[in-house]
């Protein structure tokens, strides 16, 4: 019987992965690099605002490390979905706007395929790409000129990942993922008197894979406190991938437009990523966890128009830091009242930008997030959870546009014991 469920849950997850929705931004900051980079997080870490590579818990989905995939409990399957909901407000000049939007963002499962090996696949965000402004007018022999700015698309990654023990307190794992997903951009000039007008287009689009290894260890302190740290590893290589760049002359005296078309190969590429965190576990009450990550796209080079044609630049892109932690607390995981069991979690964040914006750095990150873990119980059922968190990110950089994001995360982490044996007496 479970094994009909297991393929009902690949066949959902294949479907999601065909209509998959993007996590979403109307930032114009994802019009830079690959775009918004996504939230790869499940329910229980972002209540922690994002953290997980030292955490290990048996009834929750953590692809952040998939070492962590060897402590599944052995007797269930764990199936977790979400979507969010936010709004955003853009500040410069003391201008102020706002944008809302909700999406589906990630399906991920996990459960124990042999003893001391567990097994996820799921589908996830990488990256975001969606903006559309306009410049401010500016003055010029043609009249008043503006800039129009659009983008859309963005990466998304189906990934399977398999990690198990190798020695006691020690597990290894591996995410392998198929990343897939188009990204367009386009410049669109306007001018009230301009006899001419000339429109730049970018497109690309890529299927490549992805791969991270992770590790972790746990040690004992005590009969009631635990330690455990893990480290993971993002294995960088070239993208293989094309990208296009179509510049559109309108004369409107003679009403033709003139099209050049210019094509970069192997135009991008990820990064080398290292992480590296710790969880305190205390009487199954208490859990704190922070992390460290270093992406390194300051490796990387990207393709701009530059000298009168598209070409790969260095330059524009710079490595990664970011730092978070967080704590989960529950008042009594042995009592008897619904209040007992219910999860309260909070966590803060710190990261700088991955790229360049006209030479200065992009807009650095603080975050921080509060959430509950609410037990769903009914007569069949008593270890599925709803996770609902809230989070604000400000993204900042001096000069530019200041965002302020306030993100609504709801999901639903459905914990059944597929696996156990029952008997008839």
């Amino acid at each position: 019987m479970y094994y009909k469920r297991m393929i009902g849950c690949l066949l959902m997850a294949a479907t999601i992965s065909g209509a998959f929705a993007q996590g979403g931004t109307k930032s114009p900051y994802s019009q830079f690099g690959l775009g918004a980079l996504g939230d790869y997080s499940q329910s229980m870490s972002r209540g922690m605002n994002g953290v997980g590579y030292g955490l290990r818990q048996g009834n929750q989905v953590n692809t952040l490390n998939p070492a962590s995939y060897a402590g599944v409990d052995s007797l269930t399957m764990l199936f977790d979905m979400g979507l969010s909901g936010q709004t955003t407000n853009f500040k410069e000049g003391g201008v102020s706007r706002n944008a809302s939007m909700a999406a589906f963002e990630y399906v991920a499962a996990s459960f124990r395929a042999w003893k001391n090996v567990g097994v996820s696949f799921g589908v996830l965000p990488f990256t975001n790409v969606g903006y559309d402004y306009q410049t401010k007018s500016r003055s010029s022999e043609t009249g008043t000129v503006s800039e129009t700015y659009t983008g859309s698309g963005g990466l998304h990654q189906v990934f399977l990942g398999v990690g198990g023990r190798v020695v006691k307190g020690l597990s290894v794992g591996v995410n392998a993922a198929y990343l897939w997903g188009s990204i367009d951009r386009s410049v669109t000039p306007s001018a009230s008197t301009a006899s001419n007008s000339l429109t730049k287009k970018y497109s690309t689009n890529i299927t490549n894979y992805k791969l991270d290894f992770g590790v972790q260890w746990e040690q004992s302190l005590s009969k009631r406190d635990q330690l455990t740290i893990g480290a993971v590893v993002g294995v960088g290589h070239n993208l293989k991938n094309t990208a296009s760049m179509s510049i559109m002359k309108y004369n409107s005296a003679s009403s033709k437009t003139d099209t050049t078309t210019f094509s970069v190969g192997d135009a991008m590429a990820l990064p080398m990523s290292y992480g590296v965190g710790v969880a305190y576990k205390h009487d199954g009450r208490l859990t704190l966890a922070a992390d460290y990550s270093l992406e390194q796209w300051g490796k990387v080079d990207i393709p701009g128009y530059q000298g009168g044609t598209y070409q790969k630049l260095s330059g524009q892109m710079k490595d990664r830091h970011r730092v978070v932690a967080g704590l989960d607390w529950t008042p009594n995981p042995m009592g008897r009242k619904y209040m007992d069991f219910v999860h309260y979690r909070v966590g803060v964040g710190y990261a700088t930008p991955y790229y360049n914006i006209n030479g200065q750095d992009g807009p650095k990150e603080l975050s921080a997030s509060i959430g509950v873990a609410l037990p769903i119980i009914n007569s069949y059922n008593n270890r599925s959870v709803l996770n609902i968190s809230g989070q604000w990110v400000r993204s900042k950089a001096d000069g530019f546009i200041t965002e302020n994001t306030f993100r609504i995360n709801v999901g639903i982490t459905f914990n059944e014991r597929w696996f156990m044996k029952w008997k008839i007496d």
